[in-house]
């Protein structure tokens, strides 16, 4: 169903031409959009740079901004359930925007990566190979779909909850605007400008998930070539060598892509491991103390959402690690016994530098993985319990 709307979240047949790059068709749409890219013509560049500083400005710096001021224009009109509401958007607000920030300072390094991508993607001659990359393109295309409909989900829920109960879902400060004299008017801003913080949030995180994915697809296939080394008998030893050299070269690429890659997402993930702990411990708060039935269906929804701004990333590299390790398998275990000793020796050179894994750091503090993403998560009960001991949540009520 999904396919008929968005026909690039479906894996391509060999008939049609496929890059690596494809995956991120969508999400450059959305970029673009923000004024995080470049213009589609040098002609229109001065303007896009204009609408990309008014876009950075609004979405960026004003709209956290407006929430700080709404605490302090009406701090005493806050319920304790509804100032932890907008608490919880807010601390995530103002970490998307550093998130955004580096997402755009990074884009010319995601020009190089997606460069990278397409000399990874000439090594990729069999039909099985072929099909490996157009079943991760597919891959990075849907998970920007489904970011999207789980993130637009919680802001059209949200606002909808809060409009027929005649209240504000997020109480952003307009200045020289009556949110109450014009209340429909100002609901449906929010709601505008909620979605395209969102948006920014769906970008920065779909921009690592995809990246990584496909930094795993060619480890894989690399993994498979590496498997299939002098099993043709019919190559002379200078051919068996110039095919382990190839792969040589591709696993050089694949760690350029990786180094490209590294400190725009060791930043952003950092900021996000900071956040998840005191966001959902904040949330968890709401939801037990403070909200209804419905308030709290919502904001399960929210902290879904929180979860997969880390936990998909992490997963998969949790898996790249996994796989750097198959990779000195696979060379360990080909076909090398009989081997010239020139090819020997280059095979040891090569299976050292395999033995060496791939692993990012958040801010070269966190190690990311999944642990790492647990204990962050298990903050969230430790704010809670020390809640419930000091029963500080009851003086509030």
């Amino acid at each position: 169903m999904l396919s008929k709307f968005f026909p690039r979240v479906k894996q391509k047949s060999l008939d049609e031409p496929v890059q690596s790059r494809d995956a991120f068709i969508y999400l450059n749409r959305a970029m673009w959009g923000l004024g995080w890219t470049e213009a589609n013509e040098k002609r229109w560049q001065y303007w896009y740079n204009m609408w990309t500083m008014f876009t950075t400005l609004i979405f960026i710096i004003l709209l956290p901004m407006s929430m700080v001021a709404e605490y302090v224009q009406n701090f005493r009109n806050f319920s304790a359930g509804e100032f932890l509401s907008s608490l919880e958007i807010s601390v995530n607000m103002y970490g998307c925007s550093f998130k955004s920030t580096f997402i755009i300072l990074g884009f010319p390094k995601f020009q190089e990566a997606k460069k990278i991508l397409d000399k990874l993607d000439q090594s990729c001659q069999r039909d099985q190979e072929k099909l490996g990359i157009r079943r991760y393109v597919a891959w990075g295309n849907l998970c920007f779909m489904l970011y999207q409909m789980s993130f637009s989900f919680f802001v059209v829920v949200n606002c909808a909850g809060y409009m027929i109960m005649g209240r504000h879902a997020w109480r952003m400060y307009f200045p020289f605007i009556n949110p109450d004299k014009y209340f429909f008017s100002t609901n449906f801003l929010e709601c505008f400008l909620m979605g395209s913080v969102v948006l920014m949030d769906q970008c920065t995180d779909v921009s690592a998930l995809t990246f990584i994915l496909l930094g795993r697809c060619h480890i894989t296939l690399l993994k498979d070539r590496l498997t299939r080394l002098r099993i043709d008998p019919s190559k002379s030893e200078e051919e068996h060598l110039k095919e382990l050299n190839k792969c040589i070269e591709d696993h050089r690429l694949i760690l350029d892509y990786f180094n490209v890659l590294r400190p725009v997402f060791s930043k952003t993930i950092f900021i996000q491991f900071l956040l998840i702990g005191l966001v959902l411990g904040l949330s968890m708060i709401y939801v037990q103390f403070f909200a209804t039935f419905w308030m709290g269906i919502i904001n399960f929804v929210f902290m879904f959402d929180v979860c997969l701004e880390t936990f998909p990333f992490c997963y998969v590299c949790n898996l790249i690690i996994d796989n750097c390790q198959e990779l000195a398998d696979s060379l360990f275990q080909s076909n090398w016994m009989s081997a010239d000793r020139r090819y020997k020796s280059t095979l040891i050179y090569f299976l050292h530098n395999l033995q060496q894994p791939i692993a990012l750091t958040a801010g070269g503090v966190f190690p990311i993985c999944m642990q790492t993403n647990l204990s962050m998560v298990k903050l969230a009960f430790s704010v809670v319990t020390v809640i419930k001991q000091f029963n500080l949540a009851e003086k509030f009520q």
